[in-house]
């Protein structure tokens, strides 16, 4: 099983290009398989991967997920195919339907038959991903053309699927699935039999499972859970992950999340690996009291001290327009959690001796 890291779960945008990029040359240097990014409302995703991967040698890039409603297909294709030039090679374009408050609140779209969309999408950017010309027309969706790279590599192409709809469809067109907040027991007994047949009905290799998980090593769970109870409670409330977390019979991300010592987080993962994940897309979540600098029941595997690593918090002020223009809205309760889970969950820049402990962990159980 591959180890791979996920920057921005909770929605982070402060992280610069420049931070971003000498973190990933870091965690290349460590020996990390992977480091997967969320789009949503900072960095383009695909375009970091791109920086990125002009600036190191060995690890794969990729996005967990770029939204596919605001882009075209084949937009996103070449975009996608540029980027693989710039990675040589080592790019992974991760796609998904986002959510339906994001898409009709946010951008005004609509989100009317999301299943007939993925379909429609994956038939032309599959192939497109692949240098071969499309001739489509459908419901929703329209291409005609062929994408001219010199010497371009094929994209590894995964789709964000939970449901059966969509879980076929990756089997089907897609090199796999990239879930998020979805536990053992739902990727054993829903999403790989499912994918693993779509594929083999298709005639398609085996799909690559990513599973993205929230992880934790700490000496106080209790504190460590309720910390995390509270900073992703969100995707409690967002449908698709809600079904996945009821699908597990847990109540929220806390109880869903990886916390623990060294010895309980190598049986996690060995866990993930033993029902068909192929992939481990770990959210590193600093222990509570990391930005405090005060909680003395946390160490280090093998020794030292955990609680000087401190999260980088979120500006203030980048929410403030979004308290102001969607108040009144739905949307603004989600977009205020979101706010709160960064300031908590912020990927680890400059905290080198927490990287260093988990990939402690990591190094016995890939």
């Amino acid at each position: 099983m591959r180890i791979g890291l996920f920057l921005g779960a909770t929605a982070d945008t402060s992280f610069g290009l420049t931070d971003l990029v000498g973190f990933i040359r870091d965690v290349e240097a460590r020996g990390f398989d992977a480091v997967w990014l969320p789009n949503i409302f900072g960095l383009d995703a695909v375009g970091a991967c791109a920086i990125a991967g002009w600036d190191t040698q060995r690890i794969e890039l990729g996005t967990a997920v770029t939204p596919t409603y605001p882009r075209h297909p084949s937009a996103l294709a070449q975009q996608a195919m540029t980027t693989q030039a710039a990675c040589d090679g080592r790019f992974a374009l991760g796609i998904g339907l986002s959510h339906k408050l994001m898409i009709e609140d946010m951008l005004g779209m609509s989100y009317d038959k999301p299943a007939r969309h993925m379909k429609e999408y994956l038939q032309i950017i599959a192939p497109l991903l692949r240098s071969e010309p499309v001739e489509f027309e459908g419901e929703q969706l329209t291409a005609k053309l062929a994408l001219d790279l010199p010497g371009a590599t094929p994209v590894p192409l995964l789709v964000a699927a939970l449901g059966p709809a969509l879980l076929k469809l990756a089997g089907a067109y897609a090199d796999g699935t990239s879930t998020w907040m979805t536990g053992p027991r739902t990727i054993e007994q829903h999403i790989v039999p499912i994918i693993n047949a779509a594929a083999a009905a298709a005639a398609r290799p085996a799909p690559r499972i990513v599973c993205g998980m929230p992880i934790c090593l700490t000496g106080d769970v209790a504190a460590a859970r309720e910390h995390i109870g509270k900073a992703l409670q969100v995707y409690g409330m967002l449908p698709s992950y809600r079904a996945m977390l009821d699908r597990e019979g847990v109540a929220g991300p806390e109880e869903l999340a990886m916390v623990g010592d060294e010895a309980t987080l190598r049986a996690a993962i060995g866990r993930l690996r033993d029902v068909g994940v192929t992939d481990f897309n770990a959210a590193i979540i600093a222990p509570p009291g990391g930005e405090s600098g005060g909680n003395p029941g946390i160490t280090a595997v093998g020794g030292g001290d955990l609680t000087g690593c401190r999260v980088p918090a979120r500006k203030p002020g980048m929410w403030f327009f979004s308290w102001l223009s969607l108040w009144s809205s739905p949307l603004s309760l989600v977009l205020v959690l979101l706010h709160k889970g960064a300031a908590h969950c912020a990927p680890i820049s400059g905290c080198g001796q927490v990287l260093d402990n988990v990939t402690r962990v990591f190094d016995t159980t890939a």
